[in-house]
């Protein structure tokens, strides 16, 4: 079967455009979001991104498509409920790249009561429709198989239903879908200055190569994250007399750490802390066990952000309070940490301050200006649509929503298993499919692929009926042809792009694979008479 046809979004020498309708600042999961929703409207749009796709917060989460349960302490009913509706949405999307989760919650009565909890999993369970997610239930951890790695006090628990997802490459697919839809995507590209005029914006963008570009755009997106009150405060010029920057933002860091799995199930757990916070324990890239996430207020620049030893500390010292054999500073294999860019309510606690998002929008006087503030990965569809919606309202043409029912890039399996039935079992479809249609691919390639591309693995293997026709191994189970299609296709420029935000076979691969990529892209780079693209610094994988 020949590959089909398909565009390549990209493609560098793709030029940045004179003028657009919207120009969005900033390469997260929500400026990638509202970039896509926008071009699926019929608009121009261009989007930004100072250095790789989801280089930042969007990839340092910690993963989950969930409703937040904790947050139902703080009274915030409805974050909780917009996110448990977003939870099968996500879902039936994107199978390949999200998929439920069972999380186990050990009881400890000296932390919450019983009746609490019960009743926080009683409005988790109701307050939106479920139709993938099984329900909340009880559980006796001396008799159950998720007990065995607990501490002998963990005697009675419970079990409840959120998701999973490669929060990575959810950004990546966004921009390929934007970009698809008539977007233009530009990476490593840098707006340095935008001058508010009475009906446009006039922005200068910085490329890779330090080459200048002037952009008109009828409306402007600041989806800057940990940046975006930096942006209205330092590029963002607004005409005489007004002040864009009306909100300040509140940067908190997120930190985990990763070692050997540390249980053999395929639940995840959440821990209850003396200090009244959670962490996550959750089974992670098939041989590991990912643990996370503190809350610490970030004063600085957040390219900067990196976990402490402090931290490191707390997630193996709270960890250990449940497992039974004790997580050690020498188990951790790699670290990383977020800065999650949340709206100042004031609050005295980081873990308290609201995880919702706020829309502000600005017409008055000049071009308008939509600023995001806030949120979180589980409702970007919701804060894209909303976002896109008011764009439209903002530049006197409504347009119709349209996210709430269309796959992602991959997501639509169809073709190779027929009718969608259920996410999880639909996936599981389509890994046998596709090994039955090349039966001369390694089984781990095959789920490996799977996983990462769904549907899209057609063009990555082309025509190729052998191994051989991938091209060389630049590194074990790593092929020419990959590194190819994500060049062409996912804006891949570096050796950390690939292993680290494509994927993370920076985890499984020597050492020496790192070199091994990062000369095939510079040999590349050389091959098309440009300079090689730095890349972005890989989150920590040497600990502090």
């Amino acid at each position: 079967m020949s590959a089909p046809s398909r565009p390549a979004p990209a493609d560098p020498a793709l030029p940045l455009p004179a003028d657009t309708d919207v120009l969005v600042v900033g390469g997260g999961i929500n400026g990638a979001g509202i970039a896509r929703d926008l071009a699926g409207r019929g608009w121009r749009v261009t989007l930004v991104e100072q250095d790789d796709l989801a280089s930042h917060t969007s990839s340092a989460s910690t993963k989950l498509i969930h409703g937040g349960l904790r947050y139902l302490e703080y009274r915030e009913f409805g974050l909780v409920r917009k996110a448990l509706q977003e939870r099968e949405v996500l879902l039936r999307s994107a199978p390949h790249i999200m998929w439920p989760l069972r999380f186990v919650m050990p009881h400890d009565p000296a932390m919450r009561p019983a009746w609490l909890i019960r009743l926080g999993l009683f409005l988790y369970d109701h307050l939106a429709r479920r139709e993938v997610l099984p329900g909340s239930t009880g559980v006796d951890l001396r008799r159950h198989p998720v007990g065995a790695p607990l501490q002998p006090q963990c005697t009675r628990g419970f079990i409840y239903s959120d998701g999973w997802v490669d929060d990575a490459r959810l950004v990546v697919l966004n921009a390929m879908d934007a970009a698809e839809r008539g977007a233009r995507v530009s990476t490593r590209t840098r707006c340095i200055d935008a001058q508010r005029q009475a009906d446009h914006w006039q922005a200068r963008l910085q490329t890779a190569d330090g080459q200048i570009h002037t952009l008109r755009a009828r409306a402007l997106v600041n989806a800057a994250g940990p940046w975006a009150e930096q942006f209205l405060r330092g590029v963002a010029r607004p005409a005489a007399g007004e002040t864009l920057a009306t909100k300040s933002l509140r940067l908190v860091k997120g930190s985990h750490i990763v070692v050997p799995r540390c249980f053999e199930h395929d639940h995840a757990y959440i821990f209850q802390n003396p200090d009244k916070r959670i962490i996550f324990a959750i089974p992670y890239e098939r041989d590991y066990t990912l643990i996370g996430t503190t809350d610490e207020e970030l004063h600085g620049d957040p390219r900067g952000a990196a976990i402490s030893p402090a931290e490191i500390d707390y997630l193996c010292t709270q960890a250990s309070r449940y497992f039974r054999r004790p997580v050690q500073r020498s188990d951790v294999v790699w670290t990383y940490a977020g800065v999650r860019p949340l709206l100042d309510d004031a609050s005295g606690d980081p873990s308290a301050v609201t995880r919702d998002y706020l829309l502000e929008t600005q017409n008055q006087g000049g071009a308008p200006l939509l600023s995001v503030w806030g949120g979180k990965i589980t409702t970007f569809r919701k804060l894209a649509e909303d976002a896109a919606t008011e764009v439209g309202r903002l530049l006197g043409e409504p347009r119709s929503a349209w996210t709430g029912q269309a796959s992602l890039p991959g997501g639509d399996l169809s073709a190779w298993i027929g009718a969608a039935r259920r996410p999880d079992t639909d996936f599981e479809r389509f890994v046998s499919a596709l090994g039955a249609r090349h039966p001369w691919l390694p089984a781990a390639l095959v789920r490996r692929w799977a996983r990462a591309y769904g549907s899209r693995v057609e063009t990555l293997i082309g025509e190729a009926a052998a191994l051989a026709d991938l091209g060389p191994e630049i590194a074990p189970g790593l092929h020419e042809a990959e590194l190819h299609y994500l060049h062409d296709h996912e804006w891949a420029r570096s050796a950390d792009d690939m292993l680290w935000r494509r994927s993370k076979l920076g985890l499984h691969l020597p050492r020496e694979a790192h070199a091994a990529v990062t000369r095939w892209f510079a040999a590349g780079a050389a091959r098309a008479g440009a300079t090689p693209t730095g890349g972005c610094a890989q989150p920590q994988a040497a600990l502090p």
